[in-house]
């Protein structure tokens, strides 16, 4: 009879891949404030892109992140410089998080000169290397298999760094999903996938078209730890982000988070989400709004009045709404760019 092998550190750790999430990460004022601006930022962002595509000035797909702000917020609070981001087409938020220009990311909306892919690539194809952020990706689950290249080039450089990457329930369902999960845990790449489990992918119930619901189970034929997150409070995806960010940069592998989120508008810009009833929606906003969440939290600890919040709501349509100035009367792309920046 063979001796058995004896197991390493971080095989000895892949027995279970059930983690349960730590308790919501407490927040200092500066970092309860920051939360509630940055997730005010993509809020007024997205709903001032929705009126932007309603009036003619944005073509194509638009697909907006408002409800799922706490998200890519918390992440980022986790995340340290280096880390990266990659997503899918619902991408402004993330965009904004890392650090982007309002104004570029809504010139690119437009398609003028002076957005991220100079008016050439649109909602769905915007980077940032200098923010580490590699997209918005338009085919479904494909920056999965990019984000872990990203994690396999990070632990071939012995960068310490991490790749956090996002995508949605429906997008779980995808082939390249489960073979990158294969390389990942065989080569112990340091990765975070994201699930933003918004329930609806783009329009069927996850309870209609998921097998496993509960998708921080999905890695574990491929010994891929996961926890269930409360994706609507920002402070609780800060602390699984943190836990899962530091598993990752020790050496230990991928992880899966399951951000249990909801997203209030359709799929897309032109999607009347019939499949949902509005009382459901309504419910969601009225007891679970991150933003709200936020905001009742500050004022009950007395860092900010709620005068102080309506202030900082000002702040931030000014911005939104010199965004949109720009993205409205900046100049569109001359013909001449049409063949620039093209591989062959």
């Amino acid at each position: 009879m063979a001796a058995k092998a004896k197991k390493s550190g971080v095989e000895a750790e892949k027995i279970s891949t059930v983690h349960k999430a730590p308790a919501p990460k407490k927040f200092n004022k500066e970092t309860d404030l920051k939360a509630y601006k940055d997730m005010l930022l993509i809020r007024r962002f997205e709903e001032r892109a929705g009126q932007l595509y309603g009036m003619g000035f944005i073509g194509g797909f638009c697909h907006l992140y408002i409800g799922q702000e706490a998200v890519v917020t918390g992440m980022q609070i986790a995340a340290e410089d280096g880390d990266q981001v990659i997503t899918s087409y619902r991408d402004h938020g993330h965009m904004l998080s890392c650090g982007m220009d309002p104004k570029g990311v809504m010139a690119e909306l437009t398609g003028r000169v002076g957005g991220y892919s100079k008016g050439k690539g649109g909602s769905m194809h915007m980077f940032s290397k200098e923010k580490n952020f590699f997209g918005g990706h338009g085919i479904v689950g494909a920056q999965v298999s990019l984000g872990t290249g990203l994690a396999f080039a990070n632990k071939y450089r012995e960068n310490k760094n991490v790749s956090m990457t996002y995508f949605g329930d429906g997008a779980s369902n995808q082939g390249q999903v489960y073979e990158s999960f294969n390389m990942a845990s065989l080569w112990h790449l340091p990765v975070i996938y994201i699930v933003e489990n918004n329930r609806y992918a783009m329009g069927t119930s996850v309870s209609r078209s998921s097998a496993q619901t509960d998708f921080s189970q999905r890695g574990a034929s491929f010994n891929i730890p996961g926890m269930q997150v409360d994706g609507m409070d920002v402070r609780a995806v800060t602390a699984a982000g943190e836990y899962a960010i530091k598993r990752a940069r020790e050496g230990k592998g991928p992880f899966i988070l399951d951000m249990q989120t909801y997203r209030y508008r359709g799929h897309s810009m032109s999607d009347p989400a019939k499949y949902r009833t509005k009382d459901e929606v309504q419910k969601m906003r009225a007891e679970h709004d991150p933003i709200e969440q936020a905001k009742q939290r500050i004022i009950k600890s007395k860092w900010a009045s709620e005068d102080d919040l309506k202030a900082v709501d000002k702040e931030i349509r000014e911005i939104v709404s010199a965004a949109a100035e720009f993205a409205q009367n900046d100049a569109r792309p001359d013909p001449s760019e049409l063949y620039t920046e093209i591989l062959i």
